[in-house]
């Protein structure tokens, strides 16, 4: 498995927009697959915010996710945000979403980012707590109950 930024693997640019619209486009107003792939655009980096990161098997893409700003609204003060955290399902359960996770991490180490933020429906933190993260409080949010998350980076 190599993890690449997206902006080294733009043609699948598309695929990362339907992912995401299939995965959470009902909790966003107004959203279609082509507002995704327009948003995608801000994330085509490699060195700053926002980023993303794509594994690959071979030329297939089997997962994806973000480093972003601000993720949930409800907390202007939390900056830095892993999101967008997605596997292919037929790879899911073979450490990708890990891999990703500790990419997105060392990204952020890498321009400066102490301390990271997410949140995850999986209430008892799932497998960002089997890799560190601490959590933090459990909201509602667009609809949804989440834990949220924080983690600590350290050099």
């Amino acid at each position: 498995m190599d993890i690449l930024f997206l902006a080294d693997k733009v043609e699948l640019k598309p695929q990362v927009a339907k992912w995401y619209f299939e995965q959470w486009g009902n909790i966003i107003e107004n959203a279609s697959i082509a507002l995704f792939e327009q948003q995608l655009d801000e994330y085509l980096n490699r060195d700053c915010m926002p980023l993303i990161v794509v594994a690959l098997e071979g030329e297939q893409m089997i997962g994806v996710a973000q480093l972003k700003y601000r993720e949930m609204s409800i907390y202007p003060d939390r900056e830095h945000w892993l999101g967008g955290v997605f596997v292919a399902p037929k790879w899911r359960g073979k450490e990708v979403a890990t891999a990703l996770v500790d990419r997105v991490e060392q990204a952020a180490k890498s321009i400066g980012i102490k301390e990271l933020f997410l949140q995850t429906e999986a209430l008892e933190g799932g497998l960002y707590k089997r890799v560190g993260w601490q959590n933090l409080e459990r909201v509602t949010y667009c609809g949804v109950d989440v834990q949220v998350m924080s983690k600590r980076l350290t050099a």
